[in-house]
């Protein structure tokens, strides 16, 4: 239901889409699996995941949901279906979505694998109202992808992103600037993107649950414990999200690989193999966007619990011998034979390489070398040449990122 005359003849100073796909992954193989739609189905990582990625809407009915095991969900849910997850399948879907959401405003936002900003603002004349341009981008959306989205528009990010969340799936919800205000007086603090459970029981302790509650409390008050962050929450909790739609990708901040293990893997070889693969994966990815990194992060995930480090290498590199090398060091020291569940390695400071750095390096067969593989991999498929060690890695295959984005350093899986 939209709400009680939610346009009128005043032009909007703002307009902000946030379009939603609707159960992603899982409307994707329903969609090209049509004996499945109208089913309750769950995707996991390969035949042998435990770990629910996501669900159809037909299985949430059930009380299934993402991060659940799928042994407790086929309790909840006899005929639930489980499913092997495509990454592929779903970066090419999402990257057809955005190239037809990019037709509407070059002023388009790629906030993740399936949400897109679109701001309209100086598009309204070509596009009609906010209800028109959103009626337009669904079909669009549609008759790109084969799957329905929701959509919510306001005049500011923040509550869009809320609008979008009220209505779904298949939703279109209209607020207009001027009661966004009075509509997200209700919603919990922690409802909003980016307000985490540290920032609201910081304010939790001072009274403010709602954010209609946090009218109480002076900007300053957030802005001298957060800084320019705090301030923004504030103003989110107004419905005046100053913050524009990014219609750039930033620079790498780091660069991370990860892979879920079968439950429990005590194997050391399995494990080392694991860490091969996650540095093989990892390097390329620095090649592949011209950079290197000299701190790295090793993480493995326990049944409770992460063991972590940082490690630095000699010179800054690109090369999988030798963060594999800084990670089997670790390892050797670290881990005490311990279930592992996940194992995760991440470029902290992925930077283009200066002048001193290319001196430097004093394997140009070792580079060439890397060309060669990088240029086939790139044609032929991931790990179509490789070390032979990593012959023996996980069936399992890679999962999305949840922060994939069709282009830039977060074009990966």
């Amino acid at each position: 239901m939209l709400p009680l005359n939610p346009l009128s003849s005043r032009r909007w100073p703002r307009v902000i889409l946030l379009v939603d796909m609707n159960a992603f992954f899982a409307s994707v193989e329903q969609l090209d699996h049509p004996e499945w739609r109208a089913k309750p189905i769950a995707l996991t990582n390969g035949d042998i995941g435990t770990c629910i990625i996501t669900c159809s809407y037909e299985a949430r009915t059930y009380g299934v949901s993402t991060g659940m095991h799928i042994r407790q969900a086929l309790q909840l849910c006899p005929d639930l279906l489980r499913v092997t997850s495509r990454p592929q399948r779903y970066a090419e879907v999402s990257a057809n979505i955005m190239h037809a959401l990019s037709g509407f405003t070059p002023d388009l936002e790629i906030f993740s694998v399936d949400e897109a900003y679109l701001d309209v603002t100086r598009c309204q004349r070509l596009w009609g109202s906010p209800r028109e341009v959103a009626l337009r981008v669904k079909r669009r959306v549609y008759e790109h992808s084969g799957i329905l989205c929701s959509i919510g528009v306001s005049g500011d990010k923040t509550t869009a992103k809320f609008a979008a969340k009220l209505h779904k799936p298949d939703g279109l919800t209209i607020i207009p600037p001027w009661q966004a205000k009075e509509r997200l007086a209700s919603a919990p603090l922690t409802g909003l993107c980016g307000v985490n459970s540290g920032i609201a029981g910081m304010l939790a302790a001072h009274g403010v649950h709602n954010c209609g509650d946090l009218q109480k409390l002076p900007i300053s008050v957030l802005g001298k414990r957060f800084g320019n962050p705090g301030r923004r929450i504030w103003l989110m909790a107004q419905g005046l999200d100053p913050e524009a739609v990014k219609t750039s990708i930033p620079a790498a901040q780091s660069i991370g690989h990860g892979k879920v293990l079968p439950p429990d893997t005590r194997d050391a070889e399995s494990i080392r193999v694991y860490l091969m693969h996650m540095s093989h994966k990892l390097a390329e990815r620095l090649r592949s966007n011209r950079l290197v990194a000299q701190q790295f992060l090793f993480g493995l995930r326990l049944y409770r619990g992460w063991l972590k480090t940082t490690a630095r290498s000699l010179l800054p590199s690109d090369d999988e011998r030798v963060i594999y090398r800084l990670g089997t060091r670790w390892l050797k020291h670290t881990w005490n034979g311990q279930g592992i569940w996940q194992i995760r390695i991440v470029a902290l400071d992925p930077k283009t390489p200066c002048q001193a750095d290319l001196f430097q390096r004093k394997h140009p067969a070792r580079q060439r070398a890397h060309l060669a593989m990088d240029q086939i991999n790139q044609r032929y498929g991931p790990m179509t040449l490789a070390s032979a060690r990593l012959l023996g890695r996980s069936s399992m295959p890679d999962v999305i990122s949840p922060a994939w984005k069709p282009f830039g350093h977060r074009k990966t899986v």
